[in-house]
């Protein structure tokens, strides 16, 4: 009876130990978040860096892929480096294999390619419009065509699935003909123009980046140009277009035995814009390391704010220590309390960072049109959170330590 009356004893003491040491946890936090609220002006800077450092690395990471293929979609500028072009060799004097549509098809299905065309070419093709003759290269395309080389119509459009389907009786010219031939790009709209025989519409001139390599270049639908034009080529090249510059490589290496699962590979090469793949690649590496570099100086630089912020409060509040000494409080709770009131400061900072962060996701998703996975953005919150609560108390920690190791009597004296 006296063992039980023991053990109860023990357990109520050990429940009211518990029960005071919550109540002063709860005590401890309260008071640090009113001095935080109290001296907020003062933290306002290092809020502020913390909050736009953790909003742009949720931006940057959430965001990351989509950003890098938009980037990836203009890279024509620099050479098409996204680009791959498998060819058949000529052999003598023409060309034995070319491009069958299964073999397209195929090529289409590698991981990491975006759109793959292939090209009819008839040279030296001409056309008359008011009683005058005009050369021009003549290539039926499909409408990946314009997606692989990122063409626009720069009067009009350009031909779609549809018009391929149906092989329809329209074309699409290039600017330096529409202004030969009509003086202009909207006089090119509508008009009729004659090819063996057979007269189709213009609907566009075509525009774009690289749309000047293919000024003198008059395009038909490629079924259009396959029943209806004679001594045209077969598909002896094809364009291969991949997501992103990471894919460029495995693709490449990839496209050989595609080919030759379909067909025959004889004469076949693979064409790739090695050098500026190269210079795309070193270019977005250092944009990315400034970026990230920027991001990573503004949290530090966040931090050492809260450590010289933290260490003035020591400073500035040595008497209050001592009177809290004076009066009871523990070495454990004044460490605590200016732990907290860093965790404090970097824990809104981190939530106002994850805000911001949400807009920029939401802005970037409808500029660029690509929704990120959820889980992404819940995995950089989690970071986000998790680095605020890192930053926190390593700014923190010294402070914590010096407050809470102070001695009352040189406390109480301080002036």
């Amino acid at each position: 009876m006296a063992n039980s009356k023991s053990r109860l004893a023990d357990y109520l003491a050990h429940r009211s130990k518990r029960g005071t040491a919550l109540l002063r946890l709860r005590d401890i936090m309260r008071v640090s978040i009113r001095e935080v609220l109290r001296k907020r002006r003062r933290y306002i800077g290092v809020i502020a860096a913390i909050a736009l450092g953790t909003a742009g690395f949720i931006t940057i990471v959430t965001m990351g892929r989509d950003l890098k293929i938009n980037f990836n979609n203009d890279l024509d500028m620099l050479g098409g480096a996204t680009i791959i072009n498998p060819y058949f060799e000529q052999q003598g004097m023409e060309r034995l294999e070319w491009f069958r549509d299964r073999t397209l098809i195929s090529l289409a299905r590698i991981p990491g390619v975006v759109d793959v065309t292939g090209a009819v070419l008839k040279p030296r093709a001409i056309t008359t419009f008011q009683d005058r003759i005009y050369g021009f290269n003549l290539v039926g395309v499909d409408a990946a065509y314009w997606r692989v080389f990122s063409f626009s119509a720069a009067e009009g459009r350009l031909f779609d699935e549809r018009d391929v389907a149906e092989g329809a009786r329209v074309c699409v010219v290039g600017t330096d003909l529409a202004r030969t031939i009509f003086g202009g790009h909207a006089q090119a709209i509508g008009q009729i123009l004659s090819i063996d025989d057979n007269l189709y519409q213009i609907v566009g001139v075509l525009g774009g980046v690289r749309a000047g390599d293919r000024g003198q270049f008059l395009f038909l639908p490629i079924t259009t140009a396959k029943a209806r034009v004679a001594d045209i080529s077969q598909p002896y090249s094809a364009y291969v277009r991949c997501a992103t510059w990471d894919d460029v490589g495995p693709v490449a290496g990839a496209v050989p035995s595609v080919v030759a699962a379909n067909q025959s590979s004889n004469g076949l090469r693979v064409n790739v814009a090695w050098e500026p793949l190269k210079q795309v690649q070193r270019i977005f590496w250092w944009v990315s390391l400034f970026i990230y570099s920027s991001i990573t100086a503004t949290l530090i630089l966040g931090g050492l704010g809260i450590w010289n912020i933290m260490m003035a409060a020591v400073v500035s509040r040595t008497r209050e220590i001592g009177l809290k000494k004076a009066m009871g409080a523990l070495d454990n709770d004044i460490f605590f309390q200016f732990l907290f009131e860093s965790l404090c400061v970097t824990l809104s900072a981190s939530i106002l960072g994850i805000a911001l962060g949400r807009v920029g996701v939401e802005y970037m998703s409808h500029m660029l049109g690509a929704r990120p996975p959820e889980g992404l953005f819940a995995v950089c919150l989690i970071s986000g959170l998790v680095f605020a609560v890192v930053i926190g108390v390593g700014a923190g920690l010294y402070p914590s330590i010096r407050a809470s190791r102070m001695e009352v009597v040189e406390a109480m004296r301080y002036e």
